[in-house]
């Protein structure tokens, strides 16, 4: 099988082969020089169309043109026989052509109709027109017809039927009434495509005796119209039968169901389904119209897919669907939906898509050398599938003479080895029910020398860095190969010069060094032929000095320059535009060689300056703005922001470059110090811009390398020392070809995962550096000095796992992008190990040296580099204390693991304990993990010195003794053989005595020191003992006690003190040991006791909690053991200040406090006058029924002696009548005119708790006082303030 498939595969490449040979037939020559030698079978150059409708009135005229060497002569067929021109005195062929001229005068032009067709014929061969169908148009008239009027009932559907006659082209329809003005349309009342008028519900507005349907034939351009007809519509429910029974007398009644809104049912098409039929390419109009009340809604869906987008639209208010240029995918169920407030219906109309033939590769004209190959290719597409048939000269090709060199294959007309004088013209025909197509191509075999048709010595001219193009049109046969020479050196095809099928020689970027004297040769087997050309590259011309933005004041002068730099042997134009029109003919405008000058400027003259430089080749231009302002003292200058960049053009278009050339904008007083060229590509990163480069600030246009397959659109920013300007409006679209890739992954990585596999990765390449569509990866890999490589092709990863690898095995790997367009550059190796696995075997010969009581030594051999299965990273030394040899009970303690990298195998074991047991063992490692652990070493440690006591405690303290308590050390790193005890004293200025030393056994914990000093402070210092020697000290300090009788003296010095708001600091000198010291301090003049602070070990001591302004004595003393003081300072008096408040109390001031109680007794008295004037008269009596009056407190005063009216007991707890305060806080003047004096006669007046007035009143009686109450209520203090004021 594979056998067969690689013959196979060896049969399609050859075929290939010969087809890519055979389709390179040689194009005919369109020079006349050059066809006017040579011999050319007879091609059709112009036929009439195969549908030809002619009108009668007019001669016909077929035409048939044709073109060969020599001319070809013409004759007719006419529905399949031959037509004799002659023989019709009718019938006129003009001369040198086919085309006939029939004159129809006197003769019906239905004679003449029928099927044509032209053949054209010279030595060479003969060619076929189409087959031309000749018809007569035809307008007939509309048939007589009576119409009877329509009657409707209001609300119902109606139909009007137009059935125009059959005409030739179909007639064009429409509705009109008798003023010839058209009926109106819209969603109810609307035209179907056949003309009738559909009415989905009518209206009483719908009564008219004028609907006319129009018919008009526009080959005739004739109108004609059918006979009017008349629309009744009744509303029944508003008439009565008599008159209904008369109104429909003698007309149709249309409809006989209510005419109440109802839900949609469909009037055209009808039915839920329906079918049509499209060709390919033609457009597409279904229709559906519905009835209802109210007047449905149509909308249209496709059943399965989507409409075409941007190819069908909605017409006649929704109620057509019309889809242009029709495709096989158009085909399928379309569904229209009408639907009112009451319901919906739906129609589906499935359509069927059909084709008449087309062209999927016509055959082309072939002229071949003899002894080529060549083949005539004639692909057709139909639905239903066309019949193909070829013909030679007019005869089908199974008839005609046979010829070896021709065969047919899968309708393919393959010729070999052809020989001079078999040229011929080929017919491909094909055809199915909807047409047919016809082609004719001719096989021409010549033997003919090279000729170039460019002329010699043309000299082309082009601009530095654009394209060249340098012409080699040439004809021959055999078909002439072409060679370009400069300055006699063959050029190549490559990245500089590109040489085309044609001949066409293309240099990419013209460059100085491209000009000079290019000869083009054309060469086959009978003979060469040479061509000189001459190519001048010249300096592109520019702008340097540009015309700047320019505000001047009215009535000066304004210049504009425009200094360019062009090539010396090309003369650039200057011309000056004024807002893109001419310059105004006025003689202010004056023109220089590189300027314009605008005197007397006026506000007429604003506007836009353009100077464009012109030459043969090339041009440049740049545009300022003028503006005209009043002359007005020089404003102050404000930095701004530059204007953003105008006018982005992109020249010199390359592969992998373009120019960038900008107009900067205004600089708004501060020069632009640079630009910033920005990109965006649309294709990859669609509205993201970067920044791509930056030129200085007096530059216009900037060289862009670019890469391949990049949407590219750039803008420009300016800067100036203010900041950058808003960027520019973008450029328009350069859009660069897919290149195969420029650059490989990087980053690429080989990671061994696991034992037999390993894992490639690498950094992808982004949108921008793929060059291409269809980006992957082709990764390769193989074991080191390998001979194969094993690839693979990825896309979208980056990372790749290698499996079934050998274990730890150095491999190299490549990583190459890959596109649509091919490799990219040959990627670099990487080395990288496979995956790594555990290494098999343990160190082994371990050996441990001691170095001491805390150090070890190991060594052990290396384990063999073939068990490490991977990348030795080192060794791992666990150990750890088994038991401490001095200790049987002690716990083995957690291992410690120390690790090792490399290849050391000799190591230290540091912080081991003195005389213990320990053990270790030793294993490998590498990137995997750990491998076997060799075996338990056990080894001991000698003795060390011992570690310090665990205590040491000093008690009974005397005079000259003490005693020493410690406890053994913890560690002891061996057997104890003693203790060693040091002592000395010192003083208060840390003079030491002399050290005096006791060595103790091991099994003492205490010792009594005597003969010490009183009042003495001693350090002690203790070590435990090994045979090693001692270990660390474990220190203590204490002072033995003062003697009962101290030494006489003064031994404090000065005492000093600084005092705050709440706390006073107290320093001292002292010339005896600082033990049982005290601070005392007591309030002055006080007989409280004295507080004591202990103080001990200090000679500064803070006392808090003093209060602010008191005074306190304070002294320091000393005491002995039995609390008695032995020194003392003086007293120190000290007074701390009172406490400052930044707010004074106002409630504390004395002038306050006298200003309320002058305020209080004014009130007081203002109190008492109020009430002795209120109460003038004595005592009231008071009524007896409180019936008497219904409100007695509007009880008027008496008449006759002016007192009050009588109160009943039940008002005792009223105010007087006259103490009332009114609403608004007042009292009348004369509620109380009597003064104090009238009062003086009564018992003494006091005031009661709640400062009511109390007292008896003198005056003179009409009645018993046991009449009335002894005493009223007083009045408040409120309403006799009121009656005050």
């Amino acid at each position: 099988m594979d056998r067969k498939r690689s013959c196979t595969l060896c049969e399609g490449a050859v075929m290939l082969l010969l087809l890519g040979h055979m389709t390179t037939g040689l194009e005919v020559p369109l020079d006349p020089k050059v066809l006017e030698g040579l011999p050319q079978p007879p091609t059709i150059t112009h036929q009439s169309p195969k549908d030809y409708i002619i009108d009668p009135r007019e001669n016909i005229i077929i035409h048939c043109e044709a073109k060969g060497k020599p001319h070809p002569s013409f004759s007719w067929t006419r529905n399949g026989t031959h037509f004799d021109v002659e023989k019709d005195s009718k019938v006129i062929m003009k001369p040198n052509s086919g085309t006939l001229v029939i004159d129809i005068s006197g003769e019906k032009a239905e004679a003449y109709e029928g099927v044509y067709q032209c053949i054209a014929r010279n030595e060479h061969g003969s060619a076929l027109s189409s087959n031309i169908v000749i018809r007569q148009s035809r307008s007939p008239l509309w048939s007589k017809e009576k119409n009877e009027p329509i009657t409707v009932q209001r609300g119902m559907s109606l139909v009007l039927q137009c059935r125009p006659p059959a005409g030739l082209p179909p007639p064009i329809i429409f509705w009109m009434d008798n003023n010839f003005q058209r009926l109106p349309q819209n969603s109810r009342v609307s035209q179907a495509l056949n003309g009738d008028l559909y009415f989905s519900n009518v209206l009483m507005e719908d009564n008219r005796s004028d609907y006319i349907c129009y018919a008009r034939f526009p080959h005739t351009q004739t109108i004609q119209q059918k006979q009017p007809i008349t629309v009744n519509v009744l509303d029944i429910e508003a008439m009565n039968d008599t008159v209904l029974a008369a109104f429909l007398n003698g007309s149709d009644f249309w409809g006989d169901s209510p005419s109440g809104e109802r839900a949609p049912t469909f009037m055209h098409p009808t039915g839920t389904h329906s079918t049509t039929m499209v060709l390919k390419g033609d457009t597409l109009e279904l229709e559906c119209i519905a009835d209802g009340l109210p007047t449905p809604d149509i909308s249209w869906t496709k059943v399965v897919g989507e409409l075409p987008s941007g190819r069908f639209s909605f017409h006649n208010f929704q109620k057509t669907l019309k889809i242009t240029e029709v495709t096989e995918e158009d085909g399928g169920d379309y569904r229209c939906l009408a639907k009112n407030r009451l319901g919906n219906n739906h129609h589906t109309i499935t359509v069927a898509v059909r084709a008449a033939p087309f062209w999927i590769s016509a055959p082309q004209n072939l002229i071949l050398a003899p002894k080529e190959t060549g083949m005539l290719t004639c692909r057709v597409g139909g639905n239903p599938t066309p019949k193909v048939t070829w013909s030679v000269n007019g005869i089908p090709i199974e008839n005609s003479h046979k010829d070896p060199s021709r065969k047919i294959e899968d309708g393919v007309i393959i010729l070999s080895d052809v020989q001079t004088g078999s040229s011929a013209v080929y017919q491909c025909n094909a055809s199915n029910e909807y047409g047919y197509l016809l082609a004719n191509a001719f096989v021409s075999v010549l033997a003919e020398p090279p000729r170039v048709l460019t002329p010699p010595n043309h000299v082309y001219s082009v601009i530095t860095n654009r394209r060249a193009l340098l012409d080699c049109a040439s004809f021959g046969s055999p078909l002439p190969k072409i060679t370009w020479f400069k300055d006699s050196q063959s050029i190549l095809d490559g990245d500089s010069y590109i040489i085309h099928k044609n001949g066409t020689l293309e240099i990419s970027v013209a460059q100085s060094l491209n000009s000079g004297k290019y000869t083009c040769m054309a060469s086959n087997n009978l003979g060469n032929k040479e061509n000189h050309v001459y190519l001048e590259v010249k300096e592109p011309t520019r702008i340097l000095t540009q015309p700047g933005y320019n505000v001047v004041h009215r009535n000066s002068m304004a210049v504009f320059e425009c200094k360019v730099k062009h090539d010396p042997t090309l003369f650039p134009s200057m011309i000056w535009l004024k807002d893109n029109g001419e310059l105004p003919d006025d003689p202010r405008f004056e023109l220089g060689p590189d300027s314009l000058t605008i005197r007397d400027v006026t506000e007429d003259d604003e506007g836009t300056y353009t100077c464009i430089r012109n030459t043969t080749l090339d041009h440049d231009s740049a545009s300022a703005t003028l503006r005209v302002v009043e002359a007005t003292p020089t404003p102050p200058i404000v930095l701004e922001k530059p204007d953003p960049p105008t006018d982005l053009e992109l020249t010199d278009q390359r592969e992998r470059s373009v120019r960038l050339t900008w107009t900067p904008g205004d600089e708004n007083n501060s020069p632009i110090n640079l630009f910033l060229i920005q990109y965006e590509d649309s294709l990859h990163e669609p509205g993201v811009w970067h920044n791509m480069t930056s030129v200085s600030g007096t530059s216009t246009t900037s060289q862009l390398d670019l890469s391949p397959y990049v949407y590219y659109s750039f803008r420009v920013l300016a800067l100036n020392d203010v900041g950058p300007s808003e960027p520019s409006a973008p450029s328009r679209q350069y859009r660069t070809n897919p290149a195969q890739p420029d650059m490989n992954p990087s980053d690429v990585e080989v990671i061994g995962t696991s034992p037999d596999s390993m894992t490639i990765t690498w950094r992808e390449l982004t949108g921008l550096e793929a060059n291409g569509p269809g980006l992957q990866y082709k990764v390769s890999w193989r074991m080191k000095d390998a001979d194969r490589w094993t690839s693979l092709t990825l896309a979208n990863v980056s990372q790749y796992m290698v499996t079934g690898t050998p274990t730890f095995e150095l491999y190299e790997v490549t990583v190459q992008a890959v596109n649509d367009y091919g490799p990219g550059p040959r990627p670099e190796v990487v080395l990288g190990y496979s995956g790594e696995d555990l290494p098999t075997v343990a160190p082994e010969n371990i050996k441990v040296s001691i170095q001491n009581g805390t150090v070890a030594e190991v060594r052990w051999e290396a384990v063999p580099l073939s068990t490490v299965q991977g990348r030795l990273k080192g060794y791992k030394v666990s150990y750890w204390k088994m038991r401490s040899l001095h200790k049987q009970d002690s716990e083995p303690e957690k291992p410690q693991v120390l690790i090792f990298s490399g290849n050391e195998t000799e190591v230290r074991l540091p912080g081991l304990h003195p005389y213990s047991q320990y053990a270790l063992n030793i294993r490998a490692f590498n990137g995997k993990g750990d491998g076997p652990t060799s075996s338990d070493r056990q080894f001991e440690t000698p003795e060390g010195v011992p570690g310090p006591p665990t205590h040491l405690k000093v008690r009974n303290l005397n005079l000259d003794s003490l005693i020493l308590e410690w406890a053994p050390p913890l560690e002891d790193n061996g057997h104890l053989t003693g203790y060693l005890l040091k002592y000395q004293s010192f003083n208060t200025t840390d003079e030491l005595g002399p050290i005096k030393e006791v060595t103790l056994p091991a099994n003492e914990t205490s010792i009594t020191l005597d003969n010490l000093k009183y009042s003495t402070r001693y350090k002690f210092y203790l070590n435990a003992m090994t045979v090693k020697g001692s270990g660390p000290a474990v220190t203590e300090e204490a002072v033995t006690i003062m003697d009962e009788a101290p030494p006489a003296g003064r031994m404090f010095g000065s005492v000093n003190s600084s005092v705050e708001e709440d706390h006073a600091v107290i320093s001292w000198e002292y010339s005896w040991p600082d033990r049982n010291v005290y601070v005392e301090y007591v309030v002055d003049n006080s007989k409280e006791p004295w507080k004591t602070e202990f103080v001990n070990g200090t000679r500064t001591y803070q006392l808090r909690g003093l209060k602010p302004g008191m005074s306190y004595r304070v002294r320091v003393v000393a005491k002995d053991h039995s609390d008695a003081t032995v020194h003392s300072t003086e007293e120190l008096l000290i007074t701390v200040p009172a406490m400052t408040n930044k707010q004074v109390d106002i409630a504390t001031q004395g002038w306050f406090i006298g200003l309320m109680c002058a305020i209080a007794l004014l009130i007081l008295v203002l109190l008492i006058v109020c009430f002795i004037k209120r109460n003038k008269g004595g005592k009231y009596p008071v009524k007896e029924k409180e019936d008497a009056h219904q409100d007695p407190e509007i009880q008027p005063m008496k008449e006759d002696d002016g007192t009050f009216g009588e109160y009943s007991d039940t008002e005792d707890h009223k105010p007087l009548k006259g103490s009332r305060t009114p609403s608004n806080g007042t009292v009348k003047k004369d509620d109380s005119d009597d003064s104090l004096v009238d009062y003086g006669e009564g018992g003494d007046g006091q005031f009661n708790e709640d400062g009511s007035f109390i007292g008896q009143y003198s005056g003179k009686k009409e009645k018993d006082t046991a009449e009335g109450n002894e005493s009223s209520e007083a009045p408040s203090p409120v309403n006799a303030m009121n009656s005050f004021v």
